[in-house]
């Protein structure tokens, strides 16, 4: 009797739980404008977190991603990122991905790492290294 009643009582909640709230159209969509002020942040935050491993020109073919064993996406190449919203970029970003670590929100804002995705997919751009200079 007590299987039916659960059984009974998992399909009641499930047929009137409200159904989940899709994502807006423009979640993925960067909030930030570059401005002058805000990719030089970015760049100094770029060279200070990411360049290490990733590379001066996102090329990920440093030294320390040899010996760490990653295979890292070239950035300077725009097929790289082309199918990666800003969002996703965000999110590996703020909750790290693989060995990479987190960017933790005491240590870059959230407006910071925005303008960080920014930076990086100049890396691609046709004017390619500016973003580097």
């Amino acid at each position: 009797m007590l299987r039916p009643m659960t059984l009974l009582t998992a399909v009641a909640l499930l047929l009137f739980m409200p159904a989940p709230k899709p994502m807006a159209q423009d979640a993925a969509k960067n909030p930030v404008k570059a401005t002058a002020a805000s990719q030089a942040d970015a760049k100094r935050l770029y060279n200070q977190d990411c360049a290490m491993c990733h590379g001066d020109n996102g090329n990920g073919q440093t030294e320390l991603a040899k010996d760490m064993g990653l295979k890292l996406g070239d950035w300077s190449d725009a097929k790289t990122l082309a199918g990666r919203d800003d969002q996703e970029l965000f999110n590996a970003i703020r909750n790290g991905k693989d060995k990479m670590p987190p960017e933790a929100e005491g240590r870059a804002k959230n407006d910071q790492v925005w303008n960080l995705i920014l930076y990086i997919r100049k890396f691609s751009s046709p004017d390619q290294g500016t973003a580097a200079k």
